[in-house]
């Protein structure tokens, strides 16, 4: 089994999920802010449940996945970022690329946490993964995390109709091989 990592940050644990983080995890998948912009429906408890144990299963299968976000002053968990593989029907495909997501609470948004997570992320994927592509879904209302993405090198490649949504793809210089 891939070992998941754990990295730190100036202010930020980013760590495996653990079934003792199921409550707090379940907060942040409820609150209808933190999923506005990713399928705008709140998640069920059961959903979520499998959401925190899927988390698990990227790093098993794939070596890459999602990491709690947690706050380094506080210890509380403050949301995740990581990589995965959707397997979206869609076009263009992202398949075979490391997917870049991330959330947070909304008391946690505005103070750099996303920016700081995702860039450790990313520098991990660049040794680990250093020939595979990083792209990212982005609803096009979602300004806040397109400046993110802007700023962690992400450029707009296409638009496209995914659920019933226009979604922004955006995918970072391509590696060099």
């Amino acid at each position: 089994m891939q070992s998941i990592p754990t990295i730190e940050t100036p202010r930020l644990v980013l760590r495996p999920h653990h079934v003792d983080d199921f409550a707090d995890y379940e907060v942040l998948w409820a609150d209808p802010d933190v999923v506005r912009y990713i399928g705008a429906t709140p998640s069920t408890r059961q959903l979520t449940w499998a959401r925190l144990l899927r988390a698990t299963g990227h790093w098993h299968h794939l070596g890459f996945g999602f990491l709690i976000i947690e706050e380094k002053a506080t210890g509380r968990l403050i949301g995740e970022a990581g990589f995965h593989e959707v397997r979206r029907d869609m076009t263009p495909s992202i398949e075979g690329t490391l997917e870049t997501g991330w959330l947070l609470s909304p008391a946690s948004h505005g103070k750099g946490y996303a920016l700081e997570a995702v860039t450790a992320l990313i520098e991990w994927a660049k040794t680990k993964f250093p020939h595979m592509p990083m792209t990212a879904i982005i609803h096009p209302s979602n300004v806040a995390s397109l400046k993110l993405a802007a700023k962690l090198g992400f450029v707009e490649t296409a638009r496209t109709d995914y659920s019933g949504e226009i979604i922004i793809l955006s995918r970072t210089e391509t590696p060099q091989v």
